[in-house]
């Protein structure tokens, strides 16, 4: 069956997004909200109609508007804009007649050229300094584990923060460059503890407390501000 096209959805608290999905894998009809671009997400299964994802929606109608109206401000990357690197507030500064991409001067963030380009700019900054900070932890906390990861990279996930596959290759969200640097070290220690412990065990937890002592704050940190580096870009 083909996918439905987008829709506006009205709520109490305003119009929504609503995009559908069709997933061989689904068994049943699923609903999430997109914390990044702020839009409903119905899943259906091969067979199930648009009449059936719609029946679930409304029937999910106040739980919607509720996660709509929880989430952050969004936080376009432009001119004048403040975005947190490694936890401390930037100010995007457009500098069109330099030379350079993007480079931090101070407390701000400078990007040359044309202002088309500016958005892209900053992503590439952002993207390759949480591929340089995220490595050298990984590299450390494997030293300090005694594990050799296959390798590690940097994607824009927006469920999980970082994550391990069977062949120990890592992978962390691009968007932790933004979070403080002892949130970084947390989700880069998780991360090489499952190469020697696939699961959320005792072992695996005593491990991540050897190679990090910011557990339990950055755990708190993720759960209150996560969600605002989801609104960034």
């Amino acid at each position: 069956m083909d996918v439905p096209p987008p829709e506006t959805l009205d709520l109490p608290t305003g119009t929504a997004r609503v995009e559908w999905r069709r997933s061989s894998r689904a068994r049943r009809v699923s609903l999430r909200v997109d914390s990044r671009c702020g839009v409903v997400i119905v899943t259906l299964p091969p067979r199930a109609s648009h009449r059936s994802g719609m029946a679930l929606l409304m029937s999910h109608v106040d739980w919607v508007a509720d996660r709509l109206a929880a989430l952050p401000e969004a936080v376009p990357f432009a001119d004048g804009a403040t975005v947190p690197i490694c936890g401390v507030s930037h100010r995007i500064r457009h500098v069109p007649s330099a030379r350079g991409g993007a480079w931090l001067h101070d407390d701000e963030l400078h990007v040359s050229g044309a202002p088309e380009f500016l958005r892209r700019r900053v992503l590439d900054f952002l993207r390759a300094e949480a591929r340089r900070r995220l490595t050298a932890l990984v590299a450390a906390k494997a030293a300090l584990g005694g594990v050799v990861p296959k390798r590690v990279t940097v994607k824009d996930t927006s469920s999980r923060w970082g994550s391990c596959a069977a062949d120990k290759s890592l992978a962390f969200s691009w968007r932790l460059v933004m979070a403080p640097e002892f949130v970084q070290d947390y989700v880069a220690a998780h991360e090489v503890a499952h190469i020697g412990h696939m699961h959320h065990g005792p072992l695996f937890w005593a491990q991540v407390e050897r190679l990090t002592p910011h557990t339990k704050a950055a755990i708190a940190w993720l759960k209150r501000d996560g969600a605002r580096l989801q609104r960034m870009g």
